[in-house]
Parts: C-alpha cells; sequence; structure tokens
C-alpha cells in the first residue's frame, strides 16, 4: 500500500508544482491585456501579436492548471448528496468518477486530439493572422497535455480513495480546500 501511497503523492506533488508555476500566467496575462488596452485605445496602436498572447497564455494556464484544480477539488461539482456524506461514501463516488468518467473521457480526447495536434505540427501551423503568433501548433498541444495531467490526478484521487475505502488513509478535512 505505501508504494501506491507514494505514486499518488508523487503525482500530487507534480500537479502542485505546475500548479504553482503556471499560476503566474494569470498576472503576466492581465499586465499583457492592460498594456493592450492602454497600447489601443491611448495611444491608437493595435497588436495582433498581444492580443493572441493573451489567448494563448488563458488556454495555458487553464489547460496546465486542471490537473492542479483537481488535486485542490476545485472543479464544479454538484454535491446536493456529496457533502453531507460519509467519507467512505465520498471516496467511492470519487473513485467511480475516476474509473468511469473522467479516464474515459480524459482517453477519448486524446486519442481524438491526436490526428487534429499531429496534423497543426506537420505543417507548424501558424496564426490566420499576417502578425499573429505562429504557434498555433505549440497551442494545440496543450489539449493531450491538458488529458494527461488531469487524467494523472485522477489517478492520483482513485488511488487516494482506494486508500481511504481500505482505511489506510483518511479523508482530508473539507476546510483544507483540497482533496488531497
Amino acid at each position: 500500500m505505501s508504494s501506491l501511497a507514494k505514486f499518488a503523492k508523487l503525482i500530487d506533488s507534480f500537479n502542485q508544482g505546475i500548479g504553482q508555476k503556471i499560476a503566474w500566467l494569470a498576472l503576466f496575462m492581465v499586465l499583457v491585456q492592460f498594456i493592450v488596452v492602454v497600447m489601443r485605445y491611448v495611444f491608437g496602436i493595435g497588436s495582433i501579436f498581444m492580443q493572441e498572447s493573451v489567448v494563448y497564455m488563458h488556454g495555458i494556464l487553464f489547460m496546465a492548471g486542471a490537473g492542479y484544480t483537481l488535486l485542490h477539488g476545485g472543479h464544479v461539482r454538484v454535491d446536493i448528496f456529496y457533502r453531507e456524506a460519509k467519507p467512505t461514501t465520498k471516496a467511492l463516488v470519487d473513485l467511480l468518477g475516476v474509473i468511469f468518467l473522467l479516464a474515459p473521457v480524459c482517453i477519448l480526447i486524446i486519442v481524438y486530439s491526436t490526428t487534429y495536434v499531429t496534423s497543426s505540427w506537420a505543417v507548424l501551423e501558424h496564426s490566420k493572422e499576417t502578425s499573429g503568433i505562429p504557434a498555433v501548433f505549440l497551442l494545440k498541444t496543450m489539449i493531450p497535455i491538458f488529458c494527461v495531467l488531469v487524467l494523472a490526478q485522477g489517478i492520483s484521487l482513485a488511488i487516494h480513495s482506494f486508500l481511504i475505502l481500505r482505511g489506510v488513509e483518511e479523508m482530508p478535512a473539507d476546510e483544507d480546500h483540497e482533496v488531497f
């Protein structure tokens, strides 16, 4: 059991590190958007490259941060019953949710996005705008990365849930605002 727990903690640490680093993109994104607005409405200068960079940062922030969000229980959940459920019931719901919902969806997205991403890489897809960012292929690469990070965190969630059901771990307190 300890090797399973160590593996889950390794995944947790990995997504924690990514989340903490990627969070800085939010600040940078706001600063770039502010500069774009000032340039456009004060100086009358537009920059498609800078405008697209905000979209890229936004996409990267949310796709790379999705595993971190799952780690901390930040995804939307309809918890009419879950909130008041016993820890073992919560663990069972989380385990079944990963097995029957999260994992299949992530695998499906990876399978169906592979052609989309590889086609983009094959031509090194550029922005449709002349002065846009010439790296659409990199942004599209975030789709499978998103799935891998969320799926990995889902595996960690499933391991923690299994260990709770076995009585090896305890469900963390709700006030911690994190699952594990």
